[in-house]
């Protein structure tokens, strides 16, 4: 459970931030946006984009189970979180989030980069095509954040577990679900 409040403190961080700035409506003349785009975000499924038998073999853990987490909308920012959370024996082993912002105009590299800025002690992570983020919180928890556009539609997709999880075990989870989204 503490994972799933780090994980709506974590949303509620990154669609409060002052780099996170609502996209201006569209006039007249804009084109609608294909309902393609939303709808291939839309699709992303955390449980299926990071199966329990990857976050097994990353933790080096047997028999984890992933199971649908709370749905986190964020009607300021826009926000549509989905979040799968991996347990071995009703333990917490650690929680994926994926947020999208349908609608908003946003680079990755700045979603990763206020991120950094809101996050004291967050620390760049190398390998990421957009950057990567990771800290520990104030909860205790570990979280290691990356963000891509899909089909034009900012994602951000993070891991969240103990705070004893390092970014070298953080790192392969968050690639294969950004691997897994594309």
């Amino acid at each position: 459970m503490r994972i799933a409040v780090a994980l709506v403190a974590f949303a509620a961080l990154t669609a409060c931030s002052a780099e996170d700035k609502p996209a201006p409506a569209p006039s007249s003349s804009s084109p609608a946006p294909k309902p393609s785009t939303n709808a291939a975000a839309a699709a992303l499924d955390p449980c299926a984009l990071l199966p329990a038998a990857a976050v097994s073999k990353a933790l080096f853990l047997d028999n984890l189970t992933a199971v649908p987490g709370p749905v986190q909308d964020n009607a300021t920012s826009g926000g549509k979180a989905r979040t799968c959370e991996y347990k071995l024996d009703d333990k917490a082993a650690g929680a994926l989030a994926v947020t999208r912002y349908d609608g908003r105009q946003a680079k990755p590299a700045d979603m990763v980069a206020s991120i950094k800025k809101a996050k004291a002690g967050a620390q760049d992570i190398a390998g990421f095509p957009d950057g990567a983020v990771y800290y520990v919180d104030e909860q205790k928890t570990a979280t290691l954040a990356a963000a891509e556009l899909v089909s034009g539609t900012p994602v951000l997709i993070n891991y969240t577990g103990p705070a004893k999880m390092t970014p070298e075990q953080l790192a392969p989870l968050v690639k294969a679900a950004l691997a897994a989204s594309n």
